[in-house]
Parts: structure tokens; sequence; C-alpha cells
């Protein structure tokens, strides 16, 4: 999946997932209880606004992000991390170095940790394809068919034309047993990209016939 880009504005998401690596599996959350204090239970005075991102940071926090980016493509992932890091601590509503770790960590096959990150990342660029793709393909990393089917619903809308949104929405519901909506899936990624093999490959495989109408929806 390779995904250049550059952003012109803080939250500014121009990646297409196509860039860094390969993707994979798996990660989890731990909560850990204590004794309640009595005395937390009074009214806490409000905490003061954090302030907004300053002009230099964002601009360092842009530079930051497209070093990562770099660094991703060259395969110098620890380096790539850091830099996305530094980035989202300069500037936590950059939705393009949010994305880029996400791309990052689901290359690790540490997928939690990239679905946080595209849902930061969806949530503040909630027009946008590419962080519902990205997400839904940890999600189905991780056997999580229906939330990847809901989310690929949602980015087959925002992008009809993007073949590897219907690929992998065909994949979602083929694990999911709904055989007349994988066929649509694959058939609608065949139609826009003919040589896709993987679409070709599932709609074979969900007895999809050529020709026929399928509602994708």
């Amino acid at each position: 999946m390779a995904i250049p880009g550059s952003p012109a504005s803080s939250g500014a998401l121009r990646l297409s997932p196509r860039a860094f690596a390969p993707l994979a599996v798996a990660i989890a959350l731990a909560l850990c209880g204590c004794s309640i204090n009595l005395g937390s239970l009074s009214p806490e005075p409000d905490a003061p606004p954090k302030p907004a991102p300053t002009e230099t940071n964002v601009g360092n926090a842009h530079a930051a992000t497209t070093r990562g980016q770099a660094l991703a493509r060259s395969g110098r992932t620890e380096e790539a991390l850091a830099e996305f890091d530094k980035a989202i601590t300069l500037d936590p509503h950059h939705a393009e170095a949010l994305y880029s770790r996400g791309l990052l960590y689901q290359g690790e096959r540490r997928h939690q940790l990239a679905i946080d990150d595209f849902t930061s990342a969806n949530g503040l660029t909630p027009q946008r394809a590419e962080p519902l793709l990205g997400r839904a393909i940890s999600y189905l990393a991780l056997d999580k068919a229906k939330e990847a089917a809901a989310d690929l619903d949602e980015a087959a809308q925002a992008d009809p034309n993007n073949a590897q949104i219907w690929t992998t929405r065909g994949l979602a519901y083929e694990r999911l047993g709904d055989k007349s909506k994988a066929a649509g899936s694959y058939g609608r990624a065949i139609g826009i990209r003919p040589k896709d093999e993987a679409a070709q490959s599932g709609f074979a495989r969900v007895g999809g016939k050529a020709g026929q109408n399928y509602d994708t929806f």
C-alpha cells in the first residue's frame, strides 16, 4: 500500500492507502482496578483548556510527518515512528500523522494501535475514505468482519471508484457469509481494475457470474 502525499494544512489528509508495508495481525488493552478514595468523589475544578497548537508547532508537525513518510518508504520503521510521534505531540489533531502512524503500526501487525490511530484520523477527516479502509483492514486481521464491513460500506460511499475498497469489502462480506454482497463488491472492483487478481479470485470463490446485477449495499 503506497501512500505518498503532502498536507496543505493541519488535519488535512492527503494520503491514499498504498505506501508503507504489507498488512497483518494483533494487540489488546489492559485495565487495572484500585480502591475508591471517597475524597475523589468531590467536584473537581474545571481544568484549563489545552492551548491550540501554535503556528510553529503546526509547521514543525508537517515537517516531521513528511520526514516520517520518507523514512517509512525507505524501510526505516523505528525512525519513521519517532517522527510521527513527534508530529502528533506537536499537533495532536494532525490527521495525516495519525493516519501515517496507523499504517506503520498495521505493517508491524500492531492492529489495535493502528485501529486507534485510524479512528482518530477518521474523527478529524470524516469525509475521507482512507482511514476507514485502513481500519477495516486491521479489523479483518483481528477477525472482526462485521466491523470491517461497516467501515467499508461507508468508505465505498465516500470513494466509489476505489478498487481496493471494493475488493476488501468483498472479502469482509465473504467472511460474513453474504455471497451476494461479496460478489457485487468483487465485481465492482473488477469493473474499476480489470486485472485485480484478488478481486477475480474472490469473485470466482463466491460463485459470481459475469453480467449478473448485484445489489452492493
